[in-house]
């Protein structure tokens, strides 16, 4: 995965896989760090998986004998001298921190943050996405249920709602 985008529509699934109906997803910019936390209410893990997750070799699917996402994350993370971690319990939900040393010449760029946060949300309207990202003095935030109160009855997935919401964010989001 050669954004961190990518890796945040990966860890998102995961959580709409695992049943979350709401998944805090939160980014933090400062100097030297890109901080991404996604913590949702899914099954969780119990301890034997935990331990397995981020083995490439391991998956609880049953269309493919790997399961890459979460051991991608990991390895680009400790590759920039950040650090991983995850904590899940079974019933509770899952949660995962990955810092990101920007100032390494390995740190992968955000990517299309704004459309992929815009398409998480319309594309999931049973789950509520609660994003918030902070820089500096800078911080935005918004919610799916937000959204959809302000929409007034027009559906997520109306594709100007789409548009709409892309832009919202990229004017609110500068990530470096």
């Amino acid at each position: 995965m050669n954004n961190i985008s990518f890796h945040i529509t990966d860890i998102t699934a995961n959580s709409i896989r695992a049943g979350a109906t709401w998944i805090d997803l939160r980014l933090v910019e400062k100097p030297g760090d890109r901080i991404v936390i996604v913590a949702d209410n899914g099954c969780g893990m119990d301890a034997e998986t935990l331990h397995q997750v981020t083995n490439p070799f391991y998956t609880t699917r049953t269309t493919r004998k790997v399961g890459l996402g979460l051991p991608f994350l990991k390895q680009n993370v400790e590759q920039t001298g950040g650090n991983f971690q995850i904590q899940s319990k079974p019933g509770e939900g899952t949660r995962i921190t990955a810092v990101f040393r920007s100032d390494h010449i390995d740190c992968p760029p955000w990517g299309d943050l704004a459309g992929t946060i815009a398409l998480l949300i319309t594309g999931n309207p049973d789950v509520d996405i609660r994003f918030r990202y902070v820089a500096d003095t800078h911080e935005f935030a918004i919610s799916s249920q937000e959204i959809m109160e302000a929409l007034d009855g027009i559906p997520l997935s109306h594709p100007q709602v789409s548009a709409w919401l892309t832009e919202l964010i990229r004017e609110n989001v500068s990530v470096g």
